[in-house]
């Protein structure tokens, strides 16, 4: 770690006092030189490679995700057998035809069927739905948000304001945690009470209470947990646009948070999703005198009462892509 600590602030130093692992790393890629990074702490850096290095697992044992793999798995061995079946059809063609006009309408079909399973499976490149990595702490929205009725905006209370939902702080926890230090709730064979206790303890070592003299410590370290929903740095998301001014509720995208014990994506979350939704999507009027005028204009234009998110300008690219 010292040696990757040094590599990563200044491998050119590092090269220049004659490392050898870093001559090696440097001669090994062609001489390309790698950015110094000196403004990084040594936590900081530490920090990058324990992310790095989660071994972070899909479970798919939710039954809505299960469902929507079911329909994809029925769809996808039914195009494995149209192949198939053109593959044999292509065989005989070109082993027992002379009609040369139907070898070559054969290749065609061969060349865009091919093309339209290649690039089929491109599209699912990057598609995570149903990814569920293992936390730091087991948190349970389907206890804090199903069985107790919390609000997801108190924990997540930047979504209403700001672009991003936030990750609620270990305080906003402890905020009910300082009392409440045992589970009582209902069990299962695989989360007992003494899980769930144990889960407890681990927001008390990472904000440092002492639940026998309720009193911090001062010895803090930070819950490193792993983000669940990623969507690609060229694509612009707001959560407040989405939950103030459209009025959606979390589960529109985030799926029933509610009944997860811990939580996996929900959605695809691809363009085309986002731009179905946005199709089908009235734009929220009551109150909302910022959309009044062009609303009426909209509405006289597309011949309707309620315009959607895309008749509104939800399908420009420039909306999420600029």
């Amino acid at each position: 770690m010292e040696w990757l600590i040094a590599w990563i602030k200044d491998n050119n130093a590092l090269r220049a006092a004659g490392d050898a692992d870093a001559i090696a790393v440097f001669e090994e890629y062609n001489g390309s030189p790698m950015t110094p990074f000196p403004q990084l702490s040594d936590d900081q850096i530490k920090n990058i490679v324990l992310y790095l290095n989660q071994d972070p697992v899909v479970k798919e044992n939710a039954a809505e995700v299960a469902e929507v793999a079911e329909v994809e798995n029925s769809t996808e061995w039914m195009t494995y057998v149209v192949v198939v079946v053109l593959i044999l059809l292509a065989v005989w063609v070109y082993t027992k035809s002379d009609n040369g006009f139907l070898k070559i309408a054969t290749t065609i079909i061969l060349v865009l069927v091919g093309a339209y399973v290649f690039f089929g499976s491109l599209m699912q490149v990057g598609v995570d739905q149903g990814y569920q990595p293992i936390q730091p702490i087991a948190f349970s929205h389907k206890i804090h948000a199903g069985d107790n009725k919390v609000d997801c905006q108190y924990c997540h209370s930047s979504a209403k304001h700001s672009k991003h939902s936030g990750i609620p702080s270990a305080n906003v926890c402890m905020n009910c945690h300082k009392s409440i230090s045992e589970y009582t709730g209902p069990v299962t064979s695989e989360y007992s009470k003494e899980f769930y206790d144990g889960e407890i303890q681990k927001l008390y070592n990472a904000v440092g209470w002492d639940a026998e003299t309720l009193q911090y410590t001062g010895e803090e370290k930070p819950i490193e947990w792993v983000r669940v929903h990623n969507l690609p740095d060229f694509a612009y998301f707001n959560h407040s646009q989405h939950v103030t001014v459209g009025g959606q509720k979390c589960q529109k995208c985030h799926g029933p948070v509610e009944t997860m014990e811990e939580v996996y994506q929900y959605s695809p979350l691809t363009m085309g999703w986002c731009i179905d939704c946005h199709k089908s999507t009235d734009v929220k009027m009551k109150d909302n005198g910022y959309y009044k005028n062009i609303h009426e204009q909209l509405s006289k234009k597309y011949g309707v009462e309620k315009v959607t998110v895309a008749q509104m300008g939800g399908k420009e690219c420039g909306k999420c892509h600029y």
